[in-house]
């Protein structure tokens, strides 16, 4: 008999990779479709990432590394997060993985059982809740408006927790809203976790660098969280790396021991050649990083303007990564051809298959009001798009 453990079967697939391959297979037919449904940068990897890495095949970079990564990978995150961040690490605190999405699951498999309850504030990355499921855990969804800009508030995460709540996941910039907490707003989360020993933060900071209200503020920083806090970052957004497949956690070192163990059992250390390279982007010149910021920061202000003169569209503008997320239920109830929008999931589908632009129903991201477009790509991409968009809404009626 042909069965899938209940483990795989209770978890949902990515709808985000899902809406990209239907966005492939349009693309295959040879219909002309804008993708806005990936969270990946369009930029080319910095050419001096890209020499480190020849120099590291041919310096024979070709066999299994230490499990946590290279002892000079390490140090350059150590050094990266004392210089960047003012946070004092160990390199026995810093375990390197596939990605920033394996150090994610990494924390929830080593620290999750069955029965604990982990708090995600929504609108949330898809994969968060899935990675809980995973472990036996129970999602805590926390919601968190358009009207408040997508950002829970101490007195929502107080309510949330309970006898059984093990973790909590913030993720800032975020994805799917591009919602920045500030320092302020993370010392009043602070707060209510100081009455809560036992909680741990998940702190994925991917986006950090791509940032347009200020600089980087981690809850780590907060007064008593460090030492309770574990941070997720890597290369894939700051440095177009996403194919490298680097990230890293850097938290308590009993923490770190643990995924470190449970990292050596399933896939050891992360690609040989990508761990040099992300060496030479965390090392290396940082001005690659403010370039693409600033180009982020050009696209969003102008994915903004032109989403503004859709009607039926209710904007908030991103103050950080490169998404945006506008609530869209005023489309609800409304209809072209065989096309009815019931949720936001078939108002994806409809501008898919009627304006051509591939983008993420917010249903994937527990608010199903809104819906998520990547900036990720060109200013003329951007423009098409949103005129697109803007037709094909103009075509639904009630």
């Amino acid at each position: 008999m042909n069965a899938l453990s209940n483990r795989i079967n209770r978890l949902q697939p990515s709808a985000t990779l899902a809406m990209s391959q239907k966005s492939s297979e349009l693309k295959a037919q040879g219909i002309d479709v804008i993708n806005l449904s990936v969270g990946e940068p369009d930029f080319n990897t910095p050419e001096s990432i890209k020499q480190a890495a020849h120099k590291a095949i041919d310096d024979n970079y070709s066999h299994y590394s230490p499990v946590p990564g290279y002892p000079q990978l390490t140090e350059a995150i150590v050094q990266k997060l004392k210089t960047e961040n003012k946070l004092i690490y160990a390199p026995s605190q810093i375990l390197c993985s596939n990605g920033a999405k394996q150090s994610v699951c990494n924390v929830i498999l080593a620290l999750v059982n069955a029965g604990d309850e982990v708090i995600i504030p929504a609108p949330y990355w898809v994969s968060y809740p899935q990675m809980v499921i995973l472990a036996g855990g129970t999602p805590v969804y926390v919601e968190a408006t358009i009207e408040q800009n997508f950002k829970i508030t101490p007195e929502q995460l107080e309510a949330a927790i309970t006898p059984q709540t093990k973790a909590l996941i913030l993720c800032s910039p975020s994805n799917p809203t591009g919602s920045v907490y500030s320092a302020e707003e993370l010392s009043g989360l602070a707060a209510v976790l100081r009455r809560h020993e036992d909680v741990i933060v998940l702190s994925d900071e991917i986006y950090e660098h791509i940032n347009y209200v200020g600089h980087h503020a981690s809850i780590a920083q907060m007064e008593g969280m460090k030492d309770r806090t574990v941070i997720i970052n890597g290369v894939s957004k700051a440095y177009a790396m996403t194919g490298w497949r680097i990230g890293f956690i850097a938290g308590p070192e009993w923490i770190v021991k643990g995924c470190n163990k449970l990292q050596g059992q399933y896939t050891s250390g992360p690609c040989s050649v990508s761990q040099i390279a992300a060496t030479e982007a965390f090392a290396g010149d940082q001005q690659c990083v403010e370039d693409m910021r600033q180009a982020f920061l050009h696209r969003k202000r102008l994915i903004v303007e032109l989403a503004k003169e859709i009607p039926g569209f209710e904007v908030r503008e991103p103050e950080g990564a490169f998404y945006l997320f506008p609530k869209i239920s005023s489309f609800f109830g409304k209809k072209y051809e065989d096309h009815v929008i019931r949720t936001s999931t078939d108002f994806a589908m409809f501008l898919l298959e009627v304006g051509h632009v591939a983008a993420v129903g917010g249903d994937a991201f527990g608010s199903p009001e809104c819906i998520r477009f990547s900036y990720a790509t060109s200013e003329d991409n951007i423009r098409k798009a949103m005129e697109r968009i803007k037709e094909a809404t103009a075509l639904l009626k009630a």
